[in-house]
């Protein structure tokens, strides 16, 4: 199914640690290669996809590598229905959503032919005027990542 979503990935000085992620691998369960963002003083790297099969997977590398300072590291994630990009944070050795002032991450029953593909949610902003769609209780929520 068609479904864009980007990452940008800052973490400073992480050259040579980001640069498998910057070659193809056929054994990646998602598919593309970070491309480097030109002239930043500090590391930047993005990548887009077309495809909601093509992006699982993503953030388990991300987290498996070997950072210098992870605790630098940020991972900003936009799909297609968000409002803006999330954050991600390294906190106990795992990558996990940092709560931005003026946003709300809904999480609805996904439809039933989606079934097989996990659910990220919607990051909504907040104080917008339009009522968000009603928000799953945790127990109904997709546990898999769609990252």
């Amino acid at each position: 199914m068609s479904r864009m979503a980007q990452i940008i990935v800052l973490a400073r000085y992480e050259d040579e640690v980001m640069e498998p992620l910057t070659r193809y691998d056929e054994a990646r369960t998602w598919r593309g290669r970070f491309e480097q963002i030109p002239d930043w003083f500090v590391g930047g790297w993005y990548i887009e996809f077309s495809r909601w099969e093509q992006r699982s997977g993503v953030l388990r590398d991300l987290e498996s590598l070997p950072w210098n300072n992870p605790e630098c590291v940020q991972v900003m994630l936009h799909d297609e229905d968000d409002d803006c990009f999330g954050l991600w944070m390294f906190r106990d050795g795992a990558l996990v959503e940092v709560a931005i002032p003026g946003t709300r991450r809904i999480h609805t029953p996904p439809p039933s032919w989606r079934a097989d593909s996990p659910d990220p949610g919607v990051l909504l902003r907040t104080g917008q005027g339009g009522i968000p769609p009603e928000h799953s209780p945790e127990h109904a929520r997709d546990p898999r990542l769609s990252w």
